[in-house]
């Protein structure tokens, strides 16, 4: 693929890409059929989303990632494009701003945490980032908890900065997560995964299970059933859905369900 030419973006859907391709927006070609228009010299039809693996520039989009190039049309009330990105199986996590993710206190450090999220550098979060918190009611976290929470500020130039509040100061689940249940980690394709809409991995397993199931954007999952056992079972299979087709899963699934 010539980075210099580039190529459709719809002709390379399902296809491997690789870093430095050039993927041509065939919704708002210019003449040349080789630049993207962004001015607003026309009325766009709608926005595109760009994803994960993918940076504008100004032919289209810039691959930076490798792996499997997907793309979303649009519903009724999104995107005219829908959305592109590139689906890797990256397992090193990058902070980005509004990413839901798990965290692990591992410091005090006056009136903030300091927590591993798995990227290159730990997250700060303040005491009073949590619902109902004040200077005399300051939350029970101790070392080791593992904190749900979302990125306030994430960028290369600043220290990452979590909070476990939304706009409007509601907690909406997030916080410290219970002392029982099961921590692990797997790739970020297969948290992608997890989190669609509907997702039929975890519509599966609900039928398997009653359990808890907590993930975060950084590849970590936490679950929790009513036994040991259990549980175990659900983050067996959930490992193993990385490389199991959808019949293998069904399978596997149909001889517990008989057990």
């Amino acid at each position: 693929m010539a980075a210099e030419s580039g190529v459709a973006a719809e002709a390379c859907v399902g296809q491997v890409v690789l870093p430095g391709d050039l993927l041509l927006l065939p919704c708002y070609p210019d003449e040349d059929g080789e630049r993207l228009r962004l001015g607003a010299g026309t009325a766009p039809r709608g926005r595109l989303l760009c994803g994960p693996g993918l940076r504008r520039c100004g032919a289209g989009l810039m691959v930076i990632k490798c792996g499997l190039l997907r793309h979303r049309p649009a519903g009724s009330g999104g995107a005219a494009g829908g959305v592109y990105w590139v689906d890797s199986q990256q397992k090193r996590y990058v902070p980005v701003k509004g990413d839901h993710v798990i965290g692990i206190v591992t410091a005090k450090a006056g009136d903030v945490f300091k927590l591993d999220v798995g990227g290159s550098e730990q997250a700060s979060l303040s005491y009073l980032a949590f619902e109902g918190a004040t200077k005399r009611n300051r939350p029970n976290v101790q070392v080791g908890d593992l904190i749900y929470g979302q990125f306030l500020v994430a960028n290369k130039d600043m220290e990452p900065e979590m909070v476990c509040i939304d706009s409007s100061g509601r907690s909406t689940g997030m916080g410290i997560i219970g002392q029982d249940g099961f921590l692990f980690k797997v790739s970020l394709g297969l948290i992608r995964k997890l989190l669609a809409p509907k997702c039929e991995i975890i519509q599966e397993l609900s039928q398997l299970y009653p359990f808890e199931l907590v993930l975060g954007m950084n590849g970590r999952i936490w679950v929790k059933a009513k036994t040991v056992q259990q549980t175990l079972i659900i983050v067996n299979i959930l490992e193993a859905c990385e490389y199991m087709t959808a019949e293998q899963r069904k399978q596997a699934l149909a001889k517990l369900s008989g057990n």
